[in-house]
Order: structure tokens, then C-alpha cells, then sequence
């Protein structure tokens, strides 16, 4: 069983997409779309921008969705998945190409989702840091422990997790595990993603997710809230309107599709990179790749 997999931020580079448009009608099209959908050119930055302008959290997010999408369709017939899953943003990548959501009602989504997120960021400065080699119940506990808010967001895999919260909530835990010899490391990112201070950005995102028509996914899709397989589109809605607020839990979903059946994962979009070696780091034993089209 394959298991096609979707990535979020991070996954970007220089001139991405670039290679599609030129050689596809289908892929030039679709960019076109997307440019009219999101009311400015974000096929100039992705094709022509620096890597600090891919940073921008409103650049990044549709810019990574499309190169996701645009790569599942060129592949016709080869994409064929048993599953699916999306890390973060990726999750709405895996929606649109299970057919859970349409190509323009996930971009805007995906464009209100960045806005909206931007806007919570300068309302309550926010951090993330990676905490190395260390199990998730201890990093659990010591989040618990800590005045204010900093909690795990991110299983990542066994022996990384990200934690997200306010600039002293996060530097309090780093603070305890570097003292203890532990790995712990800030990250360069603009806002504290998936943590409570991101409820701003729910509450905007939810009622535009209500608004939008649901379809029933073509092949289970394993929510980052919840790690199960899912296919009813009002369960997808719900898991999906509580993502930006709860923890990405990659490992559990990862896991839980091993206990599925799944034989290989196929990262789709994006550096092709950042997932699979997550998947080898969760276990070895299975293959992993990139989906290829040109």
C-alpha cells in the first residue's frame, strides 16, 4: 500500500515550480489560476524570488500547496494513493489531491490560513525551539511545569519534538534542558504555531472552513490532530479547524499508517526531502521517495 505524504514550511526552495510551468500546458494553467485566485503574481516570487522572500508566511504556504498540488496532477494515472497525509499546511495539500476539497477552495483556504496566522503572530510574539534525543513524556512534563503557555507542537519523530508558545514559555524549557545536557535549539521561525496563542488565527480560519463544501476523499486522509484515518468530510472539517491550535502528531500518524498496512511512502512537493527522512528516522524499514513527473 502506498501512503503519499504532503509537506509544510520548510519544504520551499529557489525557482520552485519553475520547471513545471515551463514544460506542462496543464501546470502553466494551474499556476495562472492560482495567481488570479490569490489577486497578485506568486509565481514571480517562487520562480524568480530570493529564499528570504519564500520565508514569508504568506508566500510560503500557497507557494508550497501548489507546488504540491500542480505535482500530484501532473503525475495522472501514477498518483494513485491508499492514503494520504500532510504535515501542517501539507494537510490541506492532502485534502485537495484525495478530492476532499477542490484546487481554488483549497488555495484560498490555504491563502486565508497564512493571513490569518501573520495576523496572530503580531498580536502575541511567539517562538518554537526543538528539543533533541529526549522521550515526549519527559518533554511533556516539563512543559506542564512552566508558568505560561509553551507546549509540544510538533511530533516530529522519536527524539524530536518542537514545542511553541510565548517567547519566555519556550526559552524556559530550552533553558531547563541545555542545563540538563540536552540538545535544545530556537528556531528561526516568525510566531508560536500550533499552540494556543494561535487561537486568532482558528477562530477566522474556522468560519471560512464551515462555509466550504467537503467532499468524501477518494483514500483515507490521517489528520495531524488526530492521527486516524478519516473520510467523513464534516469529521475532516472539524479535526481541520483545530489544527492551527493543537499538535502536529507526525510520529502517531506515521505509526498508525505502519499499522495499516502501508509498504511505501512517496513525498509529494516541495524539496522532496523533509518527510522521508522524517519516515526513516520514525522507521527504516520501508522505502521512501519523491514523486517525480518531469
Amino acid at each position: 500500500m502506498k501512503a503519499y505524504v504532503f509537506p509544510g514550511q520548510g519544504a520551499q526552495f529557489e525557482g520552485m515550480g519553475h520547471d513545471l510551468y515551463d514544460q506542462s500546458n496543464e501546470a502553466r494553467e494551474l499556476f495562472e489560476q492560482a495567481n488570479d485566485i490569490l489577486g497578485y503574481g506568486i509565481t514571480d516570487v517562487m520562480f524568480e524570488g530570493s529564499a528570504e522572500d519564500l520565508k514569508a508566511t504568506r508566500i510560503t504556504q500557497p507557494a508550497i500547496f501548489l507546488h504540491s498540488i500542480i505535482t500530484a496532477k501532473l503525475a495522472g494515472e501514477g498518483f494513485r494513493p491508499d492514503m494520504v497525509a500532510g504535515h501542517s499546511l501539507g494537510e490541506f495539500s492532502a485534502l485537495v489531491a484525495a478530492g476532499a476539497l477542490n484546487f481554488a477552495d483549497g488555495l484560498r483556504l490555504v491563502q486565508q490560513r497564512a493571513l490569518a496566522m501573520q495576523q496572530a503572530c503580531d498580536l502575541e510574539p511567539g517562538t518554537m525551539a526543538a528539543i533533541l534525543g529526549q522521550e515526549d513524556e519527559t518533554v511533556e512534563e516539563v512543559c506542564a511545569s512552566i508558568d505560561g503557555v509553551v507546549i509540544p507542537a510538533n511530533y516530529n519523530s522519536p527524539g524530536q519534538l518542537v514545542i511553541s508558545g510565548t517567547l519566555a514559555g519556550v526559552q524556559a524549557v530550552v533553558d531547563h534542558f541545555t542545563e540538563a545536557g540536552a540538545k535544545a535549539i530556537m528556531l528561526p521561525v516568525g510566531g508560536a504555531f500550533h499552540s494556543p496563542l494561535m487561537q486568532p488565527a482558528q477562530d477566522q480560519l474556522e468560519s471560512a472552513i464551515e462555509k466550504t463544501d467537503f467532499s468524501r476523499p477518494s483514500c483515507p486522509v490521517y489528520q495531524n490532530i488526530s492521527a486516524q484515518p478519516e473520510t467523513d468530510p464534516e469529521q475532516i472539517q472539524r479535526n481541520l479547524i483545530k489544527q492551527l491550535t493543537g499538535p502536529v502528531r507526525w510520529t502517531q500518524t506515521m505509526q498508525r499508517m505502519l499499522a495499516d498496512g502501508v509498504t511505501e511512502f512517496i513525498e509529494v512537493g516541495g524539496t522532496g526531502k523533509v518527510l522521508q527522512g522524517l519516515v526513516k528516522k520514525i522507521d527504516r524499514r520501508f522505502p521512501t521517495s519523491k514523486l517525480e513527473v518531469l
